[in-house]
């Protein structure tokens, strides 16, 4: 039997935030909480801290996960965060519809086809039925110096860190096939953050919004994501170290200012 199509889409919330913030030139601060490595109590102290220093979205996700925190996560989410709460998935079991939004993650930096497109076959019916914002999202993972969990459990070989106009190709290509948002990440514990050179390719050959992520542990690599073009910066480990980077990385965000070319 054919499925059904929904009579509406979920609107499209995130999304439109994040275009206008493009055109804006607003750039903005993703907290990313994988329920493997944030006890509910961190979780909860962030959420406290996201009130006086406010963040613009939750991320909530990872390469793999094993815990069953996050449907307790997302609950707590949902009740006491004031920014939107966004699904970084690593499989289809990992769908909740108490999210506000998900990546729909497309990894088109390697050629693992269940990664391209596999998970998305099986995802589709759970998806529609679930009223999640769906956020279409060329995901390319970035070799930044030593093996991740997400490079790992994909079974892709990372982009080079020393080719920009591989990534830059990749994301165009990505961007022609329609996906709306790009993602540059390091991976889960990264040596390094991505490369600004590779960003800034990146951000040329695109017109999509850009989310950069991994290894950005100071304020410092903070504004250098920032300046290369990155319009959403995203920091996970670090917050699980010190949960009190927040305030840190609230304030670089905020205050930072394009140069003028």
């Amino acid at each position: 039997m054919p499925l059904q199509a929904p009579l509406h889409l979920p609107e499209s919330v995130v999304l439109t935030r994040l275009v206008r913030d493009r055109q804006r030139g607003h750039r903005a601060l993703a907290v990313l909480l994988d329920p493997d490595n944030v006890s509910l109590d961190d979780a909860a102290y962030l959420i406290g801290l996201s009130h006086r220093y406010p963040v613009d979205y939750f991320f909530v996700g990872g390469s793999l996960i094993t815990s069953a925190r996050q449907g307790p996560l997302l609950e707590l989410l949902r009740r006491e965060a004031a920014a939107p709460v966004v699904l970084f998935p690593s499989s289809p079991t990992h769908i909740d519809p108490r999210a506000d939004a998900l990546l729909l993650l497309s990894l088109i930096s390697g050629r693992n086809p269940e990664l391209l497109i596999g998970h998305h076959v099986v995802a589709a019916p759970l998806l529609q039925a679930s009223g999640l914002e769906l956020l279409p999202t060329g995901y390319m993972l970035v070799d930044t110096g030593r093996p991740t969990t997400a490079s790992y459990v994909s079974g892709t070989q990372p982009l080079p860190a020393d080719k920009p106009a591989i990534a830059a190709c990749t994301a165009l290509a990505g961007e022609q096939l329609g996906l709306r948002l790009m993602y540059l990440d390091g991976g889960s514990g990264a040596e390094r953050p991505v490369p600004v050179g590779l960003i800034g390719a990146v951000r040329e050959a695109v017109r999509v919004p850009l989310i950069v992520g991994g290894g950005l542990d100071s304020a410092a690599k903070l504004r250098q994501a920032l300046e290369a073009g990155a319009d959403v910066v995203v920091v996970g480990n670090p917050l699980e170290a010190n949960p009190d980077f927040l305030p840190e990385a609230v304030v670089a965000v905020r205050e930072f200012v394009p140069v003028a070319v």
